[in-house]
This record gives C-alpha cells, sequence and structure tokens, in this order.
C-alpha cells in the first residue's frame, strides 16, 4: 500500500509499504480521510513520537476492509471514525481512569503506523460505528473535536462565562462552537491571520481581533484559551485572565517553550491554570455531537489533498494556510 512516511526530523515522504494485517481483536480500516494537525507538525520535528520513522495521521475515518478472527462488533462495510488513542490500562493513571495521562502513553499515527495510508489497523474498541447521515471523509473532524471536548470537561464551564480564545485555526474554531453551546456569555477570538479570523466571525465569535489590546475588557476575561502553542500568546493570555478565572493551556507547545507567571496574582486573584491532553473518554461524545451537526464540515475542512500530495499538505499546513487540511488516500 501507499503511505506517508516521516523518515527522520524534517523528512516526510509517500513510498510503498507492506499491508497491514489485523490482530485477533483489531480491524483494518481502508482510509477515507486524515486530518492533519500540530502534533504531526511535532512529530516531524522530532518530538512527540519516540521513534522514527513513523506512518502519521491520528485523525482518520473510513470503512472496515478486514476484521481479526475474535472481532464480533463490527463487520466488513462498516464505516468507522477510530479514536487513536492506545493506554495500557495497567498503570496507576489507567487505573484511576486517567488513561490520557498513561505512564505508557501511545497513539496510532504517533508511535504506531496511522492513518496517512491506505490502509490502518486499530483495536475495535477504538472504532466508533458512522451513521449513514455522515459523509465518511469528513469524519476525520471527529477526533480533534474530541481533543475539544476533552478541554471543556477541564474547564467545567460556569454559565454567562466571557471567553477569550488564541488562535482561529481548526481547534481554536472548535473552541468556539463548544463554548457558544455551553453557556458562555461572549467568545473572541484572537489570530494575526485575517482569513483566519474571518472564519471565526463567520462561525458566530463575539468579536475578532489580532490582538487582545483592540477588545475592551479591561477586568479581563473568566476564561482564556490558548489553542495556539505559541509562546507569545500564552505569554499575553496568561495576563487577560480574570479574577476567579481560568487560563486552558490547549494548543501544543514546542518541548522548549516558557512561559514566566506571577504567583502573587495567581494567589491574589484566584486564578486557575490549568492544560488538557488529548482524548478522554469523549471520543464517542464527540461522534454523538458531530453526527448532531455541531460542526459545519464545509467550513472547517479548507483542503482536500490526495495521498501524494502529503509532504505538500505538511508545507501548507506549517505554513498557515487555510484552516483543517484533510488527505485523502
Amino acid at each position: 500500500m501507499r503511505a506517508a512516511i516521516i523518515e527522520a526530523p524534517g523528512k516526510v515522504s509517500v513510498s510503498t509499504v507492506p499491508d497491514p494485517a489485523p490482530g485477533p481483536r483489531e480491524v483494518v480500516v481502508a482510509v477515507a480521510s486524515v486530518g492533519l494537525c500540530g502534533t504531526d507538525l511535532h512529530i516531524l520535528q522530532g518530538e512527540f513520537a519516540p521513534t522514527l520513522p513513523i506512518v502519521p495521521g491520528h485523525e482518520f475515518a473510513g470503512e472496515i476492509v478486514g476484521i481479526g478472527r475474535e472481532v464480533t462488533e463490527l463487520a466488513i462495510g462498516d464505516r468507522v471514525a477510530v479514536d487513536p488513542s492506545l493506554h495500557c490500562h495497567e498503570c496507576r493513571y489507567c487505573r484511576i481512569g486517567r488513561g490520557n495521562l498513561c505512564e505508557r502513553w501511545a497513539a496510532i499515527g504517533v508511535t504506531e503506523p496511522g492513518g496517512a495510508a491506505e490502509y490502518a489497523v486499530a483495536p475495535v474498541a477504538n472504532c466508533v460505528r458512522l451513521p449513514e447521515h455522515i459523509d465518511v471523509k469528513d469524519a476525520a473532524l471527529i477526533e480533534p473535536l474530541s481533543c475539544a471536548v476533552r478541554g471543556y470537561d477541564v474547564l467545567n464551564s460556569t454559565l454567562g462565562a466571557e471567553v477569550l480564545i488564541y488562535g482561529s485555526g481548526t481547534m481554536g474554531l472548535m473552541m468556539l462552537e463548544l463554548a457558544k453551546r455551553t453557556g458562555a456569555a461572549g467568545v473572541d477570538i484572537l489570530d494575526v491571520n485575517p482569513d483566519r479570523l474571518a472564519t471565526a466571525a463567520l462561525l458566530g465569535c463575539s468579536r475578532s481581533a489580532a490582538g487582545a489590546d483592540e477588545l475592551d475588557r479591561p477586568g479581563g476575561w473568566d476564561v482564556v484559551i490558548d489553542a495556539t502553542g505559541n509562546a507569545g500568546a500564552i505569554q499575553d493570555g496568561l495576563g487577560r485572565v480574570a479574577k476567579g478565572g481560568t487560563f486552558l493551556q490547549f494548543g501544543v507547545a514546542d518541548y522548549a517553550t516558557r512561559a514566566v507567571i506571577e504567583p502573587y496574582r495567581i494567589y491574589n486573584h484566584e486564578i486557575t491554570i490549568t492544560g488538557s491532553m488529548a482524548v478522554l473518554h469523549s471520543y464517542e461524545r464527540a461522534a454523538a455531537l458531530f453526527a448532531s451537526g455541531v460542526l459545519d464540515p464545509s467550513v472547517f475542512i479548507s483542503d482536500r489533498l490526495p495521498l501524494e500530495q502529503y509532504p505538500q499538505a505538511i508545507d501548507r499546513f506549517k505554513a498557515g494556510i487555510g484552516r483543517k487540511i484533510v488527505v485523502q488516500p
């Protein structure tokens, strides 16, 4: 089969690799679409994935074309979206229900061959059957949506909150859609990319700007979400949290990224600083939300490229062109 391969830091190609075979409790999925994500850029930089080479692609969906001998829940021909999370179920964090913090954390497309290929293998337990009205080529959006759902689980949002989001890429826009549905009184978005800000406006953000100083809220925001991983945005956002408010580090930063905190202000204003890591008991809920129409794929997906153009897709994503870029084998 054909697959994209991150061979070494900074080097990605498309070549032929052996077709995968399912284990007893696994299925083979003919990939219909796979989304590109900031995590893929980190893997390309030599971060996140413990070993290279690797077939990337942790946001994918497709049709089952092979099943292991012990699989009874799904059948060939079923259309599924795949939760890439692979937890050990044995470590302390798995035993207390925090599998996203697993001491042996692994993921399809990160530590195991992923969906940037014609076929991918997944545990049957990680597959969610899609309803008939869902276009499987759009269902690559479910995995990032499940990360956004996890983010809102962490926030435990209060009705009537004023929300500020840094970044109007895919994840920032998904956080916008969830903020609107979890009772936010207002949702403002910041981005230096005017095209992305235009999309945020289309989706109904309250206000948009290139920087927070352009918005009139002297007391700050109840909830501030960084969806960029950018050091400058993170540092600025930490200073925009209102008294009693919360800062959520949602964007994936480089390992070397640093920010300065003000301990007295955190104490005196009772500010919460928290993070959200990947998916935790949120994939099925994200699939249900997606099926209900919480996202408009025609707005979120800006580019659909063939697998052979995976390196070009990575370049477009790295350059900040478009919104969600999906590759279709």
